[in-house]
């Protein structure tokens, strides 16, 4: 089972390759289309992959750089990852993760929730986070292994069977589903943007006067954005360059990483879709009738580009500034760091629903409410994995990790309390 869960279950190109080659195989293609669509399918997926290395390898220093400003002596690299916590349990993660897909497959088959979750990163990560909650919450054991997989099923089924009617909403098509932790924050963003928003003004169709119409690519606007961001940075701490590196040119390199790794990573997103789509198709036809995949978050950001950059901004705004609050007041009694890869990611997945709910301005407030949800989440989450994990939640927090991680603690709390 190690051997499935380390070189298959927890590699994205291979999944999707051999899944695409099963589809293909069910439609009894020949053999030349099975091996170029499966090939195809793992190219795509190794870009899309490189396109976000790209993407958060210019993110991670700003990220470092307001550490440094906010928490002082905290040792980054020796406390925001996850080694210690998977030395320990990193064996009860992956039976977690092993049953749970056996349960999540079962689920697919046997109810109306047609849900197949294909981030292959998530599927590691979310019996993680539960795993941790279980060890809060004084579980272990078989009884851990089996809450882990439990909780994890319902959240890979489930969660994008909820966002469904969002994301089609912006897709216009109903072949594929999110999979990924922005599931909280989007529907925060959808619900919000559908009351005070407005659809007849897309941010696609932004006024851009003509000789500033370069701002509508995606690249070069999110590139210019980042190459802000390091330039104010920089004054405010200026160890985010090296000593004699010029900071300028530093956040000219950064930008322009981060505007050709959004290129490479929409390119991967579209080779993807045209090869995992249609051979998925043949596998719901034969194994589970009507299944949908659940796909990683970039996918939808070929649909509203502009809203992901749009949503970046009011992320990184709006949740700045209630960190500063937070930490201010001492409202959490833990030193929150800002939240930059979740801005990104997560709030650019909730920009672009909230876009397909309001337009322009639901994008733009739809993301902001999301921002101060993503902040409350991170605050609470901290707290409750004080003894696991909860330097890679200061991270990586603010999203569905940081939603049903605390309720899955309070179970387990509640469970091994009955139990004991």
């Amino acid at each position: 089972m190690g051997f499935v869960t380390d070189n298959i279950l927890r590699n994205p190109p291979i999944l999707l390759g051999l899944i695409a080659m099963l589809g293909l195989i069910v439609q009894r293609k020949n053999i030349a289309e099975i091996i170029k669509g499966a090939l195809t399918a793992a190219f795509g997926m190794i870009i899309l992959d490189a396109g976000v290395g790209l993407i958060v390898g210019t993110i991670a220093p700003i990220n470092a750089a307001f550490q440094e400003v906010v928490a002082g002596d905290i040792a980054v690299g020796e406390t925001l990852n996850d080694a210690t916590f998977t030395a320990s349990y990193g064996g009860d993660v992956g039976l977690a993760m092993f049953l749970g897909l056996i349960l999540h497959l079962l689920i697919a088959r046997f109810t109306k929730v047609k849900t197949i979750f294909l981030t292959g990163h998530m599927l590691w990560w979310f019996p993680f986070i539960f795993v941790a909650a279980g060890v809060e919450g004084g579980l272990s054991g078989v009884t851990l292994i089996v809450f882990g997989a439990v909780l994890s099923a319902l959240y890979w089924s489930f969660m994008p069977w909820l966002m469904r009617k969002y994301v089609w909403a912006v897709t216009e098509d109903e072949s594929f589903l999110i999979g990924h932790p922005t599931g909280v924050l989007s529907l925060v963003s959808g619900f919000v943007a559908k009351r005070f928003g407005n659809k007849a003004n897309s941010t696609e169709d932004l006024n851009v006067p003509k000789n500033l119409s370069f701002f509508r690519e995606i690249s070069i606007t999110g590139g210019i954005v980042v190459f802000l961001m390091y330039v104010v940075v920089w004054f405010i701490e200026p160890s985010i360059a090296a000593e004699g590196e010029n900071a300028f040119f530093l956040g000219i390199n950064q930008g322009l990483t981060f505007g050709a790794g959004l290129l490479i990573m929409l390119y991967g997103v579209r080779m993807l879709i045209n090869q995992i789509i249609p051979a998925f198709q043949g596998i719901s036809e034969k194994l589970i009738p009507g299944a949908v995949p659940a796909l990683d978050v970039p996918i939808i950001f070929n649909y509203k580009p502009n809203a992901v950059i749009i949503g970046f901004i009011a992320a990184m705004i709006t949740s700045t500034i209630m960190i500063v609050i937070a930490n201010t007041f001492n409202i959490f009694g833990v030193i929150l760091i800002p939240l930059v890869i979740t801005s990104f990611f997560e709030c650019g997945g909730a920009a672009v629903i909230g876009e397909g709910q309001g337009g322009q301005r639901g994008a733009i407030i739809g993301t902001a409410v999301a921002s101060i949800v993503m902040v409350g989440l991170m605050g609470i989450s901290v707290i409750v994995y004080s003894s696991t994990i909860q330097n890679w939640m200061l991270v990586f927090g603010g999203n569905d990790f940081s939603l049903f991680g605390p309720i899955a603690s309070w179970l387990a709390n509640l469970f091994s309390g009955v139990a004991g």
